[in-house]
C-alpha cells in the first residue's frame, strides 16, 4: 500500500546550486595576468591525467574549454567513496527511524540536497576535481506488518556547481586568479552531475 507521507526531508535543500561572489561570465576585461594564468592552467590537465587523476583532469579541461555545458560525474565512484557512503548510510538510517513510527506500508522518502566535503586524504582525484559535492536520495521505505523497517529502494544524485570561489584558497593557493578566468570569458563555470538508479538497501 502506498502513502503520501514523505519522510527524511528535514535539513535538505531544494536547490543543489550554491551561490558565490564571482562576477558573471565574461563581464570583466581580461588582463595580461589572466592570459598568463590561463596558459599555465592549460598545462595541468595532461599532468593530472599522467598522475592518474582522470576526473580532475577532465573537469579542469571542461572548465577551460568554456562551453558551460553540464559535465558527467561517475556517480558509482562517488558513492563508493567512504566519506560519501557514510553520509548516505546515515540518511538511510534516518529514513528507517522515521518509518518505524508509521503504520505498515510503503513510504516515499527524500533527503533534499545535502553537502559532503571531500579531502585529499579521502581521494586525491576527487578532491582536486570537486572538493565537495551535493547529493540527494529519493526513494521509498517499506514498513512491514510488524512495523519494522523493510527494504529501502533509492536513487542517488550528485551535483557540483563547478567553480573557483573568489576569495577562497586551498593549501595557500588563492582561487581568485582562477575565478577570473570565468569572469573574463577565458573559461566557464558549469554544473557537474551524476546519478545512480535502482539502489536497494536492506529488506
Amino acid at each position: 500500500m502506498g502513502t503520501t507521507t514523505l519522510i527524511g526531508t528535514e535539513g535538505g535543500r531544494e536547490d543543489p546550486r550554491l551561490p558565490n561572489d564571482n562576477a558573471p561570465y565574461a563581464s570583466l576585461r581580461p588582463r595580461l595576468t589572466d592570459h598568463a594564468v590561463h596558459l599555465a592552467t592549460r598545462a595541468l590537465p595532461p599532468l593530472w591525467r599522467a598522475c592518474g587523476w582522470r576526473t580532475a583532469s577532465g573537469a579542469l579541461r571542461h572548465y577551460l574549454r568554456g562551453t558551460g555545458r553540464p559535465y558527467r560525474l561517475d556517480a558509482r565512484a562517488l558513492l563508493a567513496l567512504p566519506v560519501v557512503r557514510t553520509a548516505v548510510d546515515e540518511q538511510l538510517d534516518i529514513w528507517r527511524e522515521r518509518a518505524a513510527d508509521l503504520p505498515p506500508g510503503t513510504y516515499p522518502a527524500d533527503t533534499g540536497w545535502r553537502g559532503v566535503a571531500i579531502t585529499r586524504h579521502d581521494d586525491t582525484d576527487l578532491w582536486l576535481a570537486l572538493r565537495g559535492v551535493s547529493y540527494r536520495l529519493r526513494g521509498t521505505v517499506e514498513v512491514r506488518a510488524d512495523r519494522t523497517p523493510g527494504q529501502v529502494t533509492y536513487r542517488f544524485e550528485a551535483h557540483k556547481s563547478w567553480n573557483f570561489d573568489r576569495g577562497e584558497a586551498e593549501y595557500g593557493i588563492p582561487f581568485t586568479p582562477f575565478a577570473r578566468l570565468h569572469e573574463t570569458g577565458l573559461a566557464r563555470e558549469f554544473d557537474a552531475v551524476g546519478e545512480l538508479d535502482g539502489l536497494v538497501d536492506g529488506g
